[in-house]
């Protein structure tokens, strides 16, 4: 491992067992938490999710709200988050005289606009195994070291899970950002961050917004601005093939463009299907887009918190 990365991992990594809940709650002090969830189609998985964070909230008011931002599903996940307690808002109806963009990265970029936290801890609705200190290992660091904006998730994740990380997130860092070699998930969906941080970098609106967020936070505040905390162990719903060939062009993309910014890239990924004896090109749109930070949108600052 690069000697950066290291040195970072030995300061910045610890595990959920390292942040009880009530030493995370003595340290919550007059701060504000949100739990923010982007929804599409999670039905089976959101209402068990947001009941659990809901019981923390009320057992301990270390949670101050749960907000789910819905990206349009078709099944009944608007209802099931809603149902189980938390402020469930359709992402067409926030900033709607912007252009609708799909994504869960636009969701989450929509969140910071309803939501009053002070700090932000996103969550992927399609966890199969929700466990409250999900929430106190992610705010750990961020109440006991002011330096640290950004707390990534780290897990073991059962096979085959993290294709995309081991395949093309991992590879790509280790060469164009070694200091980032020591971040064991890199495009973890689980991560905490200050509202100060987040208002201020832009959010692309698919599977890049992750790694997005981890590189400008390093590349704007520096990597010891970054700590990962270790859950244990992750399910979700997996990916099918093709599926993630999306997600790693869309880690591609994000990638190149901090490197090489005004390099032209093809915004569309070709694959192929086989239907009856012809091979058949489909081809999927990747680009993508991405929001400004949310501070240059002028609703921002007359929000009601």
């Amino acid at each position: 491992m690069h000697p950066t990365a290291t040195s970072w991992f030995d300061r910045r990594t610890s595990s959920w067992r390292d942040w009880p809940l009530d030493r995370v709650a003595r340290l919550k002090g007059d701060a504000t938490v949100t739990v923010a969830l982007a929804t599409l189609d999670d039905e089976q998985t959101v209402g068990e999710i947001v009941d659990g964070v809901r019981i923390l909230a009320d057992q301990t008011g270390l949670v101050d709200e749960v907000v789910v931002v819905d990206s349009g599903s078709q099944d009944g996940t608007m209802k099931a988050a809603t149902d189980a307690g938390a402020t469930v808002y359709h992402h067409g109806d926030i900033l709607s005289e912007h252009e609708l963009l799909p994504g869960r990265g636009d969701a989450q970029w929509k969140a910071l606009m309803v939501a009053r936290g002070d700090l932000i801890v996103y969550v992927d609705a399609d966890l199969a195994e929700f466990r409250s200190y999900f929430i106190t290992g992610l705010l750990g660091p961020l109440l006991s070291e002011p330096d640290v904006s950004l707390v990534k998730a780290c897990y073991d994740r059962p096979h085959p899970g993290g294709q995309v990380t081991e395949l093309m997130a991992r590879p790509l860092l280790n060469v164009y950002f070694p200091e980032l070699a020591g971040m064991v998930q890199p495009l973890a969906g689980e991560y905490a961050a200050r509202r100060s941080l987040l208002e201020t970098l832009p959010f692309a609106v698919g599977h890049g917004v992750e790694t997005g967020l981890l590189l400008d936070t390093v590349l704007e505040s520096g990597l010891d601005a970054v700590a990962q905390v270790d859950l244990g162990q992750r399910t979700h719903g997996g990916g099918e093939l093709a599926a993630l060939g999306e997600v790693a062009t869309a880690v591609l993309h994000t990638v190149l463009e901090r490197i090489h910014p005004n390099d032209p890239r093809w915004d569309t990924l070709t694959q192929f299907n086989r239907v009856k004896d012809a091979i058949t090109a489909v081809d999927r749109p990747v680009g993508g887009g991405k929001r400004p930070p949310i501070t240059t949108i002028p609703q921002y600052a007359s929000r009601s918190s």
